[in-house]
């Protein structure tokens, strides 16, 4: 199956169509950074702003993937077809869909799309795939459901161009896998950059939950909450290793921002890197070149996709291909 990669950020849609015998045939990506990750990790340089490439230039696919941006639609609500997309990039999604026609249109994004706008955002996403020809299928799914140890809930849209007669489809079910964040810590040797060391921490039951359990010493699939920094804000809040991670975020604050606080041998600390991309189920082949910041780092891995979510969604339109 040939597909092209979208919104590419770091390739975790490559990854995961890759391993299930995905040709990619295109990639784009507007942000430098992320372009140089990209093409040292699968020797392929994406082109840039998407809003500049002609959708003619597009190479043909079976699939279209991406992770896009949420915005606004100007009009949305007056049932303007697919001019109601025009000054959003998910104009561009639709005008390479009706240009190129693939089996396939495979998209992510996240759980606030449902109320974005008033609703009105998913909308006219749904009812311009329905005019291009396409059944589409919705679902929430969460990275914590699929082998990684990271509560990160998104939006899937799986849409079967209609001449194929696919009309119902069955995202892949839960598989509630046994692993947690301490299975996939580094050694506190390569760790030691990432200790915060406050004096206005505060390690203590913050909530009923954690009162009725034993929650140093208990595995859950889930963050478990075990203290604060400062007022607790965003970025403030400390879990265990031995639940999940929370989500990985692109621009949070707080003095643990983007990663989250975590009680780790005795000493609080945000994910390194590495943790990073493996509570997002990438490789250990996976790097990043010297010149990428932490800082760059951690919104790239924030921006991107869990990869054995992708996959097994990926895994479930090949059945129903086939």
């Amino acid at each position: 199956m040939k597909f092209i990669d979208l919104f590419a950020g770091i390739g975790g849609f490559r990854i995961a169509l890759e391993r299930n015998n995905g040709e990619c045939v295109y990639s784009v990506e507007w942000d430098k950074y992320a372009q140089e990750v990209y093409l040292i990790n699968y020797k392929d340089l994406p082109e840039g702003d998407i809003t500049q490439i002609p959708e003619t230039e597009i190479p043909d696919h079976d699939i279209l993937c991406g992770g896009f941006p949420c915005q606004p639609f100007s009009i949305s609500g007056k049932q303007s077809g697919f001019s109601d997309t025009r000054g959003t990039l998910f104009f561009d999604i639709a005008r390479i869909v009706k240009e190129k026609n693939p089996k396939v249109v495979f998209l992510e994004n996240v759980r606030n799309i449902y109320r974005h706008d008033n609703g009105r955002t998913i909308q006219t996403i749904k009812n311009i795939l329905n005019e291009l020809g396409y059944t589409v299928f919705i679902e929430l799914l969460n990275s914590s459901n699929f082998g990684v140890p990271q509560n990160r809930q998104r939006i899937f849209f799986v849409c079967f161009r209609r001449d194929l007669k696919i009309n119902d489809f069955n995202f892949p079910c839960p598989e509630f896998i046994d692993v947690c964040l301490e299975d996939i810590l580094e050694d506190d040797s390569v760790t030691s950059d990432y200790v915060i060391n406050r004096k206005d921490v505060l390690l203590k039951p913050t909530t009923e939950e954690s009162i009725n359990e034993d929650l140093f010493n208990k595995r859950l699939l889930k963050p478990i909450r075990v203290g604060t920094i400062n007022k607790g804000g965003q970025g403030e809040r400390i879990y265990s290793p031995k639940g999940h991670s929370i989500t990985l975020s692109a621009y949070g604050g707080g003095v643990a921002g983007k990663t989250g606080a975590y009680l780790i041998n005795g000493k609080v600390r945000q994910l390194s890197p590495r943790e990073c991309l493996r509570v997002q189920g990438f490789p250990e082949t996976f790097v990043f070149p010297d010149t990428i910041t932490k800082s760059q780092i951690y919104q790239m891995c924030g921006n991107s996709v869990s990869v054995p979510v992708v996959e097994k969604v990926y895994q479930s339109i090949l059945s129903y291909l086939s």
